[in-house]
Parts: C-alpha cells; sequence; structure tokens
C-alpha cells in the first residue's frame, strides 16, 4: 500500500474544507469536514517533507569548471 505524501493530504483536506464553506446543504458539508479531519489525522504523524524520489543535483552557482559569468 502506498502512502500518501502529508503535502497532498493537507491540499485534499484544505479543497475539502474550500468546498465545505460554499455549499447550502448542511449534510455535505458535514460529511465534507469529517472527510478533511480524517486526512488532516492521517497527514500530523507525517514527515513535513515528502519522501518521494529527489531530482539530481543541479548547480546553480559558478563550478570551479566554469568561468564567472557564464
Amino acid at each position: 500500500m502506498d502512502v500518501l505524501g502529508k503535502t497532498y493530504l493537507t491540499k485534499q483536506a484544505s479543497l475539502l474544507l474550500e468546498f465545505a464553506r460554499t455549499t447550502s446543504d448542511s449534510d455535505l458539508s458535514a460529511k465534507l469536514i469529517s472527510k478533511a479531519a480524517d486526512l488532516k489525522s492521517q497527514a500530523d504523524p507525517l514527515p513535513d517533507k515528502d519522501q518521494g524520489p529527489k531530482a539530481p543535483d543541479v548547480a546553480l552557482d559558478d563550478g570551479p569548471d566554469r568561468p564567472s559569468g557564464s
């Protein structure tokens, strides 16, 4: 089973809360808030940074092999 990242879960919870605020259906709003709380409780114990594959390091500054200003 894949574990979703904290950033993803937090974003999904935020979207559910936004939808809950915009609906006039109180039952739907309550369900959306409940689901957002579930997602938040899943996200809380996860590390702050997602642990996915990382892009290779790219040097943005002038290195020893590059002349300054190029």
